[in-house]
């Protein structure tokens, strides 16, 4: 079955750095475009980053732009969201997501908190 599990995320004060890694099984991996999804508490689930199977530089919430980094590796089946310059609106529980023909599927997340 499909599966996708986070890891990475940690509390870490206000300008420090997080990477958070995405292990990926179940699926042909290289064939899919692989997302980064975060949620605070009382907000909506918003998309953070994405990867296109030719990978390259991602796409990005105007937010986030030229601080996050998102990276895949299709020979370890792993998506990674490099996290710099972070800030306390960056808490949140980060989301690992691919979308399989007509379903979504969700790793069970990872919390990052930043706080000093």
């Amino acid at each position: 079955q499909v599966q996708l599990v986070e890891s990475g995320g940690d509390l870490v004060q206000p300008g420090g750095s997080l990477r958070l890694s995405c292990a990926a099984s179940g699926f042909t991996f290289s064939r899919y475009t692989m997302n980064w999804y975060r949620q605070a508490p009382g907000k909506e689930r918003e998309l953070v980053a994405l990867i296109t199977t030719a990978g390259g530089n991602g796409d990005y919430l105007d937010s986030v732009k030229g601080r996050f980094t998102i990276s895949r590796d299709n020979a370890k089946n792993t998506v990674s969201l490099q996290m710099n310059s972070l800030k306390p609106e960056d808490t949140a529980v980060y989301y690992c997501n691919t979308k399989i023909r007509w379903s979504n599927y969700w790793g069970q997340g990872t919390q990052v908190t930043v706080s000093s």
